[in-house]
């Protein structure tokens, strides 16, 4: 199988997590992004992360052979959006510090604020061919 050129790697037991996933797929009628588990066969061979090492508090987007995380992800994510979330990209003007930093405190609380569930999260059927091991 061919690497799709976008992937979204995230934490499938995060409802923050899955709940961002499901309103990008809305947003993305195109499917120029592809998912996968951060925690899947796919990140680990792509990511290059040893197997059962914890989840990172970021989202991870894997697009043309270059891996980028947190806000500059999140981003990265919004400019391919269809509406006005295109605009967001205009903060990558932010230095990545100042951005991360807001980023990062929403990443360590999610936990917490939005909840985490003991399973992975399934995608509609007609999503499934958008989702990666």
């Amino acid at each position: 199988m061919q690497t799709p050129l976008a992937i979204i790697f995230f934490d499938g037991h995060c409802h923050l997590c899955c709940g961002s996933v499901q309103f990008i797929l809305r947003r993305d009628p195109r499917g120029y992004f592809t998912y996968a588990p951060i925690d899947g066969a796919t990140a680990d061979q792509l990511l290059k992360k040893p197997r059962n090492t914890p989840v990172p508090d970021s989202i991870v987007l894997y697009e043309n052979g270059k891996i980028y995380a947190r806000s500059t992800a999140a981003l990265r994510v919004a400019r391919k959006l269809c509406g006005a979330w295109p605009l967001l990209y205009i903060l990558m003007l932010i230095p990545p510090p100042f951005r991360n930093g807001v980023y990062n405190i929403i990443a360590r609380n999610r936990y917490k604020w939005f909840g985490r569930s003991e399973s992975c999260w399934m995608p509609k059927p007609e999503w499934k061919e958008r989702f990666l091991d």
